[in-house]
Parts: structure tokens; C-alpha cells; sequence
């Protein structure tokens, strides 16, 4: 039987070591039988042993689950709140955060109940958890090219470390109607490991060069859309709102209501100041 779980951490104590309110905020969801994922730099040494530091611990959850965690929270004496509704929320410990994750920025890597299913069990920080699918990982870090952030290299060595073993249909089927992103990674990684380019299947090489091909010879569309937002919330603003082109994220092109875009693009100023 799990231990009673404690209320909040002195705030000093957890911002002095934050891994203390790391693992007592995953004590809490591990009695809770909430399901959770650990994502980010801590998945990332999970799949590929690279150690990188982390100034947070990313948690992935369904959106259907936010509610309880952060009532959870909120009783164990921390603060929660939704920091953006199509994609994210925080529990707060002082100056210290968890991001709880359910989607991603542009709204496309939806946390499903695919993610659970295919999720592995791990130890981290000491503490018994599950970790996020590599495919879903390659697939929600494949469209993050900001001018400050670029993720493009995780993709690559997730692939390099993983691709022999990786589920390629369902990668393959993530992407979707976004198989350029997905051929442009894995150009890329041919270009970065020659000697390693046969991790890739040759099939799905096919596959996406034919696609390439036959897009290439037909017709463009006739309405102007930029897709760059799905890459970008900042480098491709200009083409949509001086030179008219539809946003990409926005219903029914993508997953995201104007609401969601406005208070996405305001929140590029705070990204940017000084911390």
C-alpha cells in the first residue's frame, strides 16, 4: 500500500532541489491511478541515453484527465491552472513547474489513448513511471522549428537510436496529411548519418518519394494557405496577417479555434523576455 500522500513541499525546500517536487508531485499521481506519461528531456535520455538539463518535467495526460490532477493538486497544496486550453497546463510550486501536456502547440500531436498503449515503464527520478512512445515523441518534436527552438536534432537521434525497432506504420499514420514533415526529417537523416541511412525502411522511402512525385506533378491548390504556423507560431505570422494566406491551425484546416491562435500568438512576447 502506497504511503498517505503528503501535502505541498515547503516552496524553498523545492526550489532548491526541484527534483524533490518532481518526485513528490509523481508519488501523488502514482496513488492516484490517474494515467500519466513522463515526456521531454527525461523520455529522451530513456530512449537514447543522451543527458541533456531540463529546467522542468513535462508530463503528457488526456485532456479528459486535466481536471482531476489539478483538483488532485490543488488538495495536495499545490497551484494548477490551464495555461493554454487547446494544449497545456501547469502545476506550480513557487517558481517551479510541471507542464501537463495533452496536445502540442499547434494542436496536431493530440495525447490519445494510442500513447498509453505503446507507453513503457521506466524509472525516473527514483520513481516507478511510464515514459512516452518513441513514434509519438518523433512525430510531436518533428514540427517544432522555432527561430529560438529547433527539435529537428531530437528527431534524428530518436531515429538513429530507436528506428530499428520503431513501429513505422503507426509513425507512418501519425503524420497523416503532414508526410512532408516526415520526409523532411528523414532526408535530413540521411544527410546527418550516411552510414546509417539504412534504419530507414526503403519502403517507406518509396512511399514518400512517390507521394513527393506525383504531388509535384499536379496541380497546386487554389486557396492560399500557409502551413508554416504548424511549424512556427512566430516566423510565418507575417504571411497570414499582411499577405492574407489561411492559417494552417485554424478549424477546419487544422485543430485550433481563432481563440486558441490569439492567445498562442500573445504568448510569444512573455517566451521572449528575460528570465
Amino acid at each position: 500500500m502506497l504511503e498517505p500522500i503528503a501535502t505541498a513541499l515547503n516552496v524553498g525546500t523545492a526550489e532548491r532541489d526541484p527534483a524533490v517536487f518532481y518526485r513528490h508531485v509523481l508519488h501523488i499521481l502514482n496513488g492516484s491511478r490517474i494515467p500519466y506519461l513522463v515526456g521531454g528531456a527525461w523520455a529522451f535520455n530513456q530512449h537514447t541515453t543522451i543527458n541533456r538539463s531540463t529546467k522542468d518535467l513535462d508530463l503528457f495526460i488526456r485532456r479528459r484527465d486535466f481536471d482531476a490532477i489539478a483538483d488532485l493538486m490543488r488538495e495536495s497544496g499545490y497551484d494548477a491552472e490551464l495555461t493554454f486550453p487547446h494544449w497545456l497546463g501547469k502545476i506550480h510550486c513557487g517558481g517551479i513547474y510541471i507542464d501537463l501536456i495533452f496536445s502540442s502547440g499547434n494542436a496536431i500531436a493530440e495525447v490519445d489513448d494510442a500513447w498509453f498503449e505503446h507507453a513503457r515503464e521506466a524509472e525516473v527520478l527514483g520513481m516507478p513511471v511510464r515514459i512516452s512512445p518513441v513514434e509519438e515523441m518523433i512525430w510531436s518534436k518533428a514540427f517544432i522549428m522555432e527561430r529560438e527552438r529547433y527539435d529537428g536534432a531530437d528527431v534524428l537521434h530518436l531515429l538513429r537510436e530507436c528506428g530499428p525497432r520503431l513501429d513505422w506504420g503507426r509513425l507512418f499514420r501519425r503524420f497523416e496529411s503532414h508526410w512532408r514533415v516526415l520526409l523532411s526529417h528523414l532526408v535530413l537523416f540521411g544527410f546527418a548519418y550516411p552510414g546509417d541511412r539504412h534504419i530507414v525502411p526503403v519502403a517507406v522511402m518509396d512511399e514518400l518519394v512517390e507521394r513527393l512525385r506525383k504531388e509535384t506533378h499536379s496541380d497546386a491548390p487554389a486557396q492560399g494557405v500557409c502551413l508554416g504556423t504548424l511549424l512556427s507560431r512566430e516566423q510565418f505570422l507575417s504571411d497570414v496577417e499582411r499577405q492574407g494566406l489561411r492559417d494552417g491551425r485554424v478549424k477546419p484546416l487544422g485543430n485550433m479555434t481563432p481563440e486558441d491562435t490569439q492567445s498562442w500568438t500573445e504568448a510569444i512576447k512573455d517566451d521572449h523576455e528575460p528570465q
